[in-house]
């Protein structure tokens, strides 16, 4: 690494040896002086579990999967653990003591005097290899003179020593590592495994000229290709931290080091001289983004939610919603939360604002949140690690798919973006300035003298008049930012304000959840009421249909006993009124998707990307004789819905030909028929059929007697128990 130019005295080569020992016995969990998780904290190691179940099961973990996680989320985390924090260990280690057995202390640097002038320097160098390139020259730029005792060229460069760590670290790397004996006793598993598979390959590397050059001496079979992409992708990033540490200290005007950069890692035919493989030809398909801002602007508009503007609206309002809830779970005594969605004319055009006092966001935030299209930032570890205490704190965030706010440019294509984190000083809110998707933001401090609350605000400039027939407010009756919201966000955490053109009051909307609300109020949430004198007749109707679905729409729950849906399984409902009274489909509170199968609402999970569709299992019935369910709870199980909390005796059951009860229903009357049974799945078309049935019903407590029907022949009645 270094060469003959540079070179080492005695006391830089026993703090770079001390440096090397504590940053690799901080990669062990003996180096805590408590249990990893009790290292960590709670509050970052629950974060921890939380972005692992994430990740694994495809949902968040309540509290009590975050207590108890499953043992191979635990093993992974604790892993993850040590790798995130092993550098910050590394700097504790030099004043951590272990107890001797005879109660002594034992430090792993016993003396005294070395260990009180080295030791901080010590830790700082064990743990800078993680920081930037950038930051080293910040930190280690002075040199520190000799000790009273040694001779008065002993002056350490720290700047030199951590970039000899940092690379000695990153290109260590040969056979000598992955030892094949040891490899058949831990068969280690998935990315563990083509690490050990490719090291076990590498031979002692050399330095040819400023290129350190690495070699195979065995071929690269069939079955290890992925082990020789990882090797290739690996030494690809050495060669990249040559070069930074190579161009720091030229900069620097300090001596450079020897190797400067990886041999042949510019291409897989190349690497392949070094690297050989075996009755196989690598080629680089990987999938290239070489133009990312084009990329956004295809899929982050039209291309991706079609030409429905309201869709910004409803990932914005979502959007802020979250930030609200993360910043009350993270600042106990935080103010009450709300939001606010405002549609103004200035100067010929129109404008929609949405602002909340949530979480706000930092420059790395913006950076490599908000701006990183397709990754979910509350997914990211690097976001969890800057806000602790997420997880510990209850936070279940919507977004999930991470291109959400690219959806604003369906309004338009001038957008600004300013916001400050809510523990950060008014001198550190950013603005983000978009002239349309196809080019580069602007990150910018606000201008002299502009002031700006904790939390974020965006503003769209919009692209057509909202009250054009293609507007904005195209869905609305009555032109009004506020039914329009009314009609994405059928529930909220967080009270939203809306403020109409020329408004000097909001109107409100305030916190609701369709999972415990009445049936009424889930009704009128669903189907707002219609407040226009000359709606009047219309109004009288809609009340006259939330009766009726009072008295008629059925719970369904999940196996947790939560309400998953309130709706009546029949389309009456629908042809009653000249109002849309079509079933709703919501994922985590918003709009999704509509249907005509039934009235009220089934909570759904997102088919697409866009959240325009959604999977929900969808139930036909068609009685007959007056026959209707009864408000009580069903519990869906798979494909299946199952009753739950009998209240009503009688009750008809709906048989496939192998006797699998697919459904339990409450009924009105004596006698009914059902007569035909569907469900669709998340694939359109996907339909099962269930055998026609009569069930006679004398009452409760009386035996009933059963007439199977299929293509219009009735076989017997047979008789049995309420069992049958």
């Amino acid at each position: 690494m270094c060469g003959d130019q540079v070179g080492l005295n005695p006391a830089e080569a026993y703090v770079l040896g001390c440096a090397f020992v504590l940053h690799d016995a901080a990669m062990g969990a003996a180096s805590y002086e408590t249990s990893v998780p009790d290292a960590l904290g709670q509050q970052r190691w629950r974060d921890l579990v939380s972005v692992a179940y994430f990740h694994r099961k495809g949902c968040w973990p309540d509290r009590a999967e975050l207590d108890t996680p499953p043992a191979e989320i635990a093993e992974a985390c604790q892993a993850t653990a040590i790798r995130e924090t092993h550098a910050e260990q590394a700097r504790k280690l030099v004043d951590q003591p272990w107890p001797s057995s005879t109660g002594n202390e034992i430090f792993l640097m016993q003396d005294v005097q070395l260990r009180e002038a080295y030791g901080p320097l010590i830790g700082e160098l064990a743990a800078s290899h993680w920081w930037s390139v950038d930051k080293l020259a910040d930190r280690f730029r002075t040199a520190k003179g000799s000790l009273t005792w040694q001779p008065a060229d002993w002056i350490i460069e720290p700047l030199k020593l951590a970039c000899i760590l940092r690379l000695a670290d990153a290109a260590q790397i040969d056979s000598r590592r992955a030892p094949t004996f040891l490899f058949s006793l831990r068969k280690p598993q998935g990315i563990a495994r083509e690490h050990w598979r490719f090291q076990e390959h590498v031979s002692r590397p050399h330095l040819d000229g400023d290129r350190i050059t690495y070699t195979s001496l065995r071929p690269f079979l069939p079955h290890d290709a992925s082990a020789w992409w990882l090797a290739l992708d690996y030494l690809r990033g050495v060669d990249q931290e040559l070069k930074k540490v190579d161009a720091l200290l030229h900069d620097l005007g300090h001596r450079r080091l020897a190797a400067r950069a990886v041999a042949r890692v510019d291409s897989p035919e190349r690497f392949a001289e070094l690297f050989p493989v075996s009755d196989w030809r690598p080629i680089d398909a990987t999938v290239k983004v070489s133009d990312v801002p084009a990329l956004v602007e295809t899929l982050g508009g039209e291309q991706l939610y079609g030409k429905e503007p309201e869709v910004a609206v409803r990932e914005l309002i979502q959007n802020a919603q979250d930030a609200v809830l993360a910043r009350h779970a993270v600042e106990a005594d935080a103010s009450e939360g709300r939001i606010d969605a405002s549609l103004t004319a200035a100067e010929g055009s129109w404008y929609l604002e949405i602002r909340d006092n949530g979480i706000g966001m930092d420059e790395e935030t913006l950076v490599h949140g908000l701006l990183d299209f397709g990754t979910s930032g509350w997914s990211s570890t690097r976001i969890r690690n800057r806000l602790p205490g997420l997880a510990s704190g209850g936070f279940q965030p919507a977004g999930r798919f991470g291109i959400g706010f690219f959806s604003v440019f369906l309004l338009g294509d001038q957008v600004e973006l300013i916001s400050r984190r809510y523990d950060a000083s008014v001198a550190d809110a950013r603005r983000l300035t978009f002239d349309g998707p196809a080019h580069r933001p602007l990150l910018s401090p606000l201008p002299a003298g502009g002031r700006a609350a904790a939390g974020t605000t965006v503003r769209v400039k919009l692209k057509m008049n909202p009250y054009d027939i293609q507007g904005l407010l195209r869905r609305t009756s009555d032109d009004r930012l506020g039914q329009l919201i009314r009609r994405l966000v059928l529930e909220n955490a967080v009270p939203i304000r809306i403020w109409e053109p020329d408004a000097t009051q909001p109107d409100t909307i305030p916190p609701f959840a369709l999972a415990t609300g009445a049936p009424e109020e889930v009704f009128d949430r669903l189907y707002p009421p219609l407040m226009d004198s000359w709606r009047a007749g219309q109004e009288k109707q809609r009340l006259q249909l939330r009766d009726a679905f009072v008295e008629r729409a059925t719970e369904l729950v999940d196996g947790s006993g939560r309400r998953i849906g309130l709706a009546t399984l029949w389309t009456d409902l629908n042809y009653q009124g000249q109002g849309n009274f079509s079933g709703i489909v919501p994922v985590n509170g918003f709009l999704a998707d509509q249907t005509m199968a039934f009235a009220g609402y089934l909570a759904g999970q997102p088919s697409r990307a866009s959240r325009d569709k959604a999977t929900w299992w969808q139930i036909r019935l068609r009685f007959v004789s007056g026959c209707a369910p009864r408000n009580n709870s069903f519990a869906t199980s798979g494909t299946s819905v199952t009753r739950s909390k009998w209240n009503w005796p009688a009750r008809c059951t709906v048989r496939s030909t192998a006797s699998r009860t697919t459904s339990l229903f409450p009924l009105q009357q004596r006698a009914c028929s059902v007569r035909s049974m569907s469900r669709h799945g998340p694939h359109s078309g996907q339909k099962s059929s269930w055998p026609q049935a009569q069930m006679s019903l004398p009452g409760p407590g009386h035996r009933r007697s059963i007439t199977t029907c299929r293509d219009g022949t009735c076989n017997s009645p047979t008789t049995g128990s309420s069992s049958s």
